[in-house]
C-alpha cells in the first residue's frame, strides 16, 4: 500500500482528532456527506472513488455511542459497496467494551456484539487504543491492533518535574496499567480496593501501599462518572498523599466530576472530545494522533507495528 492507494475517512464523533491524524500522515481526509433524515435516520455517501483502495475510517464510539456506532457501520457498508479493497476501522475509544463477560445472570456481552457488527458490516481490521479488556481482541476473527497511551503519559508526567512518585491503581482492573506506569517513570506502586455497587456507584475499601507525603499518579483507562477516581483520590489523600494527579486514556468526563474532584491535575488523551463545559484549567490533553498515524503508516507499508504495543505482563 502506498499513499496514492489508501484514503482516510472520518465519522462525526471526533473530527478534530481525524484531522490531526491526517496531518500527521501528510494527507487530506477523504470526502463524505453525512446527513440526517427528518426521522433521525443516518444517511451517508462517499464522495471519493475508493474502488480497489485500502481505506481507514476514524470514529470513537463515545458520548453518543449508539449514534456513532451506527454511523460507523453505515460508512463501512457504503465503502464495502463502493468496492474498497480493505476497510480498517480506527476506533480510538472502543465503546461497549465494559460489558465483556457474563459476571451475573441474564446480561449481554456487548463487546462481542460490537465485534460481530463490525465484521458483518465489512471491516477487515481494527485499530484501537487501551481496550478495557485485552481479551476483547479474541472476540474478532480479523486482526486487532490495540495501541497503548502509557508511553505518551509517562513523557507528560516527566515534563511536570514531579518527584517521589507513586503510581496507584484506583481499582484492581487498572493494576497492570499502573504497574507499567510505575516502571516507566521509576515510581512506587499502590492500589485501591474498590467494589462496584451498580453502574454509577462504587465503594472504596482499602489502600495497599505507602503514599505518605508522596505525589500520587492515579492511572485509569476509562473515566465516566468519576466515582472510582474520586473515591481513590480521597483514599490516598486520607493516607497522607501530598498531591494527586489522574492519568486517563478515555476521559468521558462530565462537568460536575471535574469540579467536585479533589484531584489536583488531570492528564488525559484525546481519544474522545472533552465537553465544552468542562473546566480545563486543571486538565491537560495529550494528543494520540501521532501514535495512530504511525500505526496507519505501518499498516500502509506492511511493516510491523509491534513497537507501538506495550506488554501488560
Amino acid at each position: 500500500m502506498s499513499k496514492d492507494r489508501f484514503t482516510l475517512f472520518s465519522g462525526t464523533s471526533h473530527p478534530k482528532l481525524s484531522e490531526e491524524i491526517a496531518k500527521n500522515l501528510g494527507i487530506r481526509l477523504g470526502k463524505t456527506q453525512i446527513e440526517l433524515f427528518p426521522d433521525g435516520e443516518i444517511g451517508a455517501q462517499i464522495l471519493e472513488n475508493v474502488r480497489g483502495r485500502d481505506v481507514f475510517v476514524v470514529q470513537s464510539i463515545a458520548k453518543k455511542p449508539n449514534f456513532y456506532l451506527m454511523e460507523l457501520l453505515i460508512l463501512i457498508d457504503a465503502l464495502k459497496r463502493a468496492s474498497a479493497r480493505s476497510i480498517v476501522a480506527v476506533i480510538p475509544y472502543f465503546g461497549y467494551a465494559r460489558q465483556d463477560r457474563k459476571d451475573k445472570g441474564r446480561v449481554p456481552i456487548t463487546a462481542k456484539l460490537v465485534a460481530n457488527l463490525l465484521e458483518t458490516a465489512g471491516v477487515t481490521r481494527v485499530v484501537t487504543m487501551d481496550l478495557h479488556s485485552e481479551q476483547i481482541q479474541g472476540f474478532f476473527d480479523i486482526p486487532v491492533d490495540n495501541l497503548y497511551a502509557q508511553g505518551l503519559f509517562a513523557e507528560g508526567i516527566k515534563k511536570l518535574g514531579m518527584k517521589n512518585l507513586v503510581a496507584c491503581a484506583p481499582d484492581v482492573g487498572s493494576a497492570k496499567l499502573a504497574r507499567i506506569m510505575a516502571s516507566d517513570i521509576g515510581a512506587g506502586f499502590a492500589i485501591v480496593d474498590k467494589q462496584r455497587m451498580n453502574a454509577k456507584d462504587v465503594e472504596t475499601h482499602a489502600l495497599i501501599g505507602d503514599v505518605q507525603g508522596r505525589d500520587v499518579i492515579l492511572v485509569d483507562d476509562i473515566c465516566s462518572t468519576g466515582r472510582t477516581l474520586i473515591n481513590a483520590s480521597k483514599a490516598v489523600k486520607k493516607a497522607g498523599a501530598a498531591r494527586v494527579i489522574a492519568v486517563v486514556t478515555h476521559p468521558l468526563f462530565n462537568r460536575e466530576m471535574v469540579k467536585q474532584s479533589e484531584i489536583d491535575h488531570f492528564l488525559v488523551a484525546n481519544t474522545v472530545p472533552l465537553p465544552d463545559e468542562i473546566d480545563t484549567s486543571k486538565v491537560e490533553t495529550l494528543s494520540v494522533a501521532g501514535i495512530f498515524g504511525k500505526a496507519i503508516d505501518c499498516i500502509v507499508k506492511s511493516n510491523s507495528i509491534n513497537a507501538l504495543f506495550r506488554s501488560r505482563t
